[in-house]
């Protein structure tokens, strides 16, 4: 994954950026709200229009959700207001929903130096596109396996959102907000980012290390049964760790089958993969529990600390405690006094918003 790259500092603070949300027939709702609801909680939090956005459609009629909702669009995506960013987002049945009208639109927006992002399986407009070949990829785990295949010089991954130079996606449900924070983040301060998810009760931001958990079953299909269940006795057994000879016994096949399961579908030996679960546990008890570093290698299956702080870094690139103190990290809102005077126009869909957030408490409480 090569490096992100944002706008001009300068023009960041100036004017506010637009971006364009496409939706595609059958989107999920869920990671519209996402990806827009951070963008209402900068510029509420910073007190200025940070950030504008509108909805397009194909032709500017209205587009179902997956749940049923129907949406009216701001525009036709042909005659949409001039953009920075636009993301696509997808849903159920994504294969059929994608046109070559969208993917002409697309590239032409390509060719306007857009940024392009994508969230939910929104990513396989953009790769149907040609948009994605060379780049870094997240998508929703029951769109990724047909990715793969279908477009092989995408880089798919599993992470729940990928930031690659002037591209990014992520997956589906709440990851969209996780990525959004960071593009906030990048564009206005961590500050802003922390407030904002303490705003919607959110925890812990996630980062890019973070993967969607992709069940096993969705990755070889059904033909690979005692994988599955080997798998699953892993799974199982963290604190205590089956010996791999022990695991081939319980599902009658010998360990040099084994091996070769692992080697030709997981693409690492069981005891490497064995190892991932465990460091993976790890990572979800330091940063969502008070358990002692002690305490967690213990639960994972280490014998002792010093090997499971090697193994941590040399998986995850940073010593467990670094872990724990990013995960911890508290930002302070610097307060300020509500602007006298805002020319706001009320007609617009985030200068509305902006003008009602006027009257909460927490408008314009983070300074830039």
């Amino acid at each position: 994954m090569t490096s992100y790259t944002s706008g001009n500092p300068t023009q960041n603070r100036t004017a506010p950026q637009s971006i364009g949300f496409l939706l595609l027939d059958n989107f999920t709702l869920i990671s519209l709200a996402s990806a827009v609801e951070p963008l209402r909680m900068a510029n509420q939090l910073s007190g200025r229009e940070l950030y504008r956005w509108h909805t397009l459609t194909i032709d500017g009629g209205q587009v179902w959700a997956s749940d049923g909702l129907q949406i009216t669009p701001d525009a036709a995506m042909h005659s949409a207001p001039p953009m920075d960013t636009v993301i696509v987002c997808g849903g159920v049945g994504i294969q059929r929903t994608v046109t070559r009208e969208h993917v002409t639109w697309l590239q032409a927006q390509a060719r306007q130096s857009r940024r392009l992002g994508a969230v939910c399986t929104g990513s396989w407009a953009l790769a149907c596109a040609g948009l994605l070949d060379g780049f870094d990829c997240s998508v929703h785990w029951e769109c990724l396996a047909a990715m793969q295949e279908a477009y092989p010089r995408v880089n798919m991954s599993t992470r729940l959102f990928t930031l690659d130079r002037n591209r990014f996606t992520s997956s589906g449900g709440t990851a969209p907000l996780d990525m959004m924070l960071h593009l906030i983040s990048r564009d206005h301060g961590r500050e802003l980012s922390a407030a904002i998810s303490e705003m919607f009760v959110y925890e812990r931001i996630r980062n890019e290390q973070d993967h969607q958990r992709v069940p096993l079953k969705h990755m070889l299909g059904t033909n690979q049964p005692k994988l599955q269940e080997i798998v699953a006795l892993m799974e199982a057994n963290l604190e205590e760790p089956i010996d791999l000879d022990e695991l081939a016994v319980y599902v009658s096949v010998s360990r040099r089958q084994l091996e070769r399961l692992f080697q030709k579908y997981l693409h690492c030996s069981p005891s490497r993969y064995y190892l991932k679960l465990r460091l993976i546990r790890a990572r979800q008890l330091l940063k969502q529990t008070p358990m002692s570093i002690i305490e967690v290698a213990s639960v994972c299956g280490f014998v002792s600390t010093p090997h499971f702080s090697k193994c941590y870094r040399e998986y995850f690139g940073i010593p467990p405690r670094d872990e724990r103190v990013g995960s911890n990290t508290t930002q302070q809102v610097a307060m300020m006094p509500i602007p006298q005077a805002m020319t706001l126009s009320p007609h617009s869909g985030p200068l509305g918003a902006l003008s009602q957030a006027r009257n909460e408490s927490t408008f314009a409480s983070v300074r830039l």
